[in-house]
């Protein structure tokens, strides 16, 4: 089980009951934070994980689907940041049933927006039409709350899993 932190401008969008957040995750990578993103001509979701801080870039629409398309769409950005097969497929069975909850950290909803502001910066060179070229790309970028351990999300995500 895990528990998507959602703002108010998602859980407007996804219509699903809000219930409290899920104490002990359980999945390796834990609960998830959540925003929307209406670019034009696209509506987005931007998951981002609660504590390696790995950003996921995938179609908001429909809506009401977002959290059983999540899981898929997990797996595409693991692999494609390095993690196996073997342990995404095992990642992704562990996850459980997803639930949605109010937002519950200031630090995590700066660093979701500081991903929303540079991923602007690349769609407008062009750069962001694959989500997960995206999702893969911003990855590596530093993250100050990261700074005493891994620098990057997926420096982080793999020293989860135990690839370095």
């Amino acid at each position: 089980m895990f528990t998507i932190h959602a703002t108010k401008k998602l859980l407007d969008r996804v219509k699903q009951p809000v219930r409290p957040p899920v104490e002990e995750p359980t999945s390796a990578l834990g609960n998830w934070y959540a925003t929307a993103i209406f670019w034009k001509p696209q509506q987005l979701a931007l998951l981002m994980n609660e504590r390696t801080l790995l950003p996921l870039f995938m179609p908001l629409a429909p809506a009401s689907s977002m959290l059983s398309r999540f899981p898929d769409n997990l797996a595409d950005v693991l692999e494609a940041i390095g993690v196996q097969r073997e342990v995404v497929e095992g990642e992704i069975a562990l996850m459980g049933e997803g639930s949605y909850s109010k937002t519950a950290s200031r630090s995590r909803l700066g660093s979701m927006n500081d991903f929303v502001r540079l991923a602007g910066y690349y769609r407008s060179d062009g750069q962001a039409e694959d989500l997960l070229a995206l999702s893969a790309h911003m990855a590596q970028t530093p993250c100050g709350p990261l700074f005493e351990t891994y620098t990057c999300p997926d420096s982080a995500v793999r020293a989860l899993f135990g690839r370095r």
